[in-house]
């Protein structure tokens, strides 16, 4: 029995084409458990993998979709059962191995992670891997000594995915949020998410000559990197952490030691994509309990899989606000 499918092939002068088609069971890679999707999304990698692949995608055709959430409907290891609702996030799923832009995936049972209590599947992708990495990224500012009431918590590419969640989580928390975007039609939309002070990009995407300025934030949520991250380096309190989840800004880091030597700094190192599965669970118990679930619906703009070309190329020019969640079977 044949099903929809986003396929991505390449021709032979190494043009990418993405198109809806119908594929059967068989064509599915190996794994323990089949799943039948329900819902899944659009993060800056699957803007990648959808267009020119962006060096992730090994094999063509290719089914791209780097997370699902949706029902078990088949499975070889003990612990899922057909019925059971699962999330999968990472693991290089939709890169590497076919994943969620299709009404059924086949993956390991290590990559899926249970649907944790007070979400369904719909919630559990408007979250998807941008929100499950914006937990990850609180949890460790947490676990070195953010705490309400030490300040303000600046958050970069605040509009984007991983921010727009950054910034519901941390006000929900009772922190005082300001909210970095090069795009002042947005300060509304980050407003209604929690942010308290909104910062024009501008002001603070200089590197300056000083490697210390005033100490301003008690911890910082970067999506953004680059000449960014090293400015805002020299503008943390005492003590204070930098989470580090992206590089929309550049790769390069143009900053001293001085921060981390005279204020002691921390840069914190946040990947989603091969978290052991205590970390996970955590995460995703964390977000059913602090992610305020009306703030999550204004973040939310629906699509199907036709809608997936057209925001791939979006994604990847900085043009999707908040969360998109993808109904495979719309």
């Amino acid at each position: 029995m044949s099903f929809n499918a986003l396929v991505v092939e390449k021709n032979d002068d190494g043009k990418t084409r993405a198109s809806v088609q119908q594929i059967t069971e068989d064509q599915l890679p190996a794994g323990d458990v089949t799943v039948a999707v329900e819902y899944s999304t659009v993060n800056y990698k699957d803007g990648l993998c959808i267009g020119p692949g962006g060096g992730l995608v090994r094999n063509y055709p290719h089914v791209p979709g780097i997370d699902f959430a949706g029902t078990v409907e088949a499975s070889e290891d003990p612990r899922y059962s057909p019925g059971d609702k699962v999330v999968l996030t990472g693991w290089r799923v939709g890169e590497a191995h076919w994943g969620g832009y299709a009404q059924k995936a086949r993956v390991k049972a290590d990559w899926l992670v249970p649907l944790p209590d007070g979400l369904d599947t719909r919630q559990a992708m408007a979250v998807g891997t941008a929100g499950f990495t914006a937990m990850l990224a609180v949890i460790a500012l947490e676990d070195h000594g953010l705490k309400a009431g030490n300040g303000p918590v600046l958050v970069t590419g605040a509009a984007g995915g991983v921010g727009s969640v950054a910034v519901a989580i941390l006000a929900a928390l009772g922190h005082e949020v300001a909210a970095v975007t090069g795009r002042p039609e947005t300060a509304d939309y980050l407003r209604s998410l929690g942010a308290s002070q909104i910062v024009a990009r501008e002001e603070i995407n200089e590197t300056v000559k000083r490697p210390l300025e005033s100490e301003i934030w008690a911890g910082c949520v970067d999506a953004v990197g680059g000449a960014m991250l090293a400015r805002v380096l020299g503008q943390m309190k005492y003590g204070a952490s930098v989470s580090a989840v992206g590089l929309a800004g550049g790769a390069g880091l143009p900053a001293t030691v001085v921060p981390f030597l005279l204020r002691g700094v921390n840069l914190l190192g946040i990947d989603s994509v091969m978290q052991p599965y205590d970390n996970r669970l955590r995460a995703w118990g964390r977000i059913a309990r602090d992610l305020p679930m009306d703030k999550l619906d204004t973040m939310v703009q629906p699509a199907t899989l036709a809608d997936l070309p057209r925001l791939g190329a979006e994604i990847l020019k900085g043009q999707v606000k908040g969360r998109v969640v993808v109904d495979v079977n719309g």
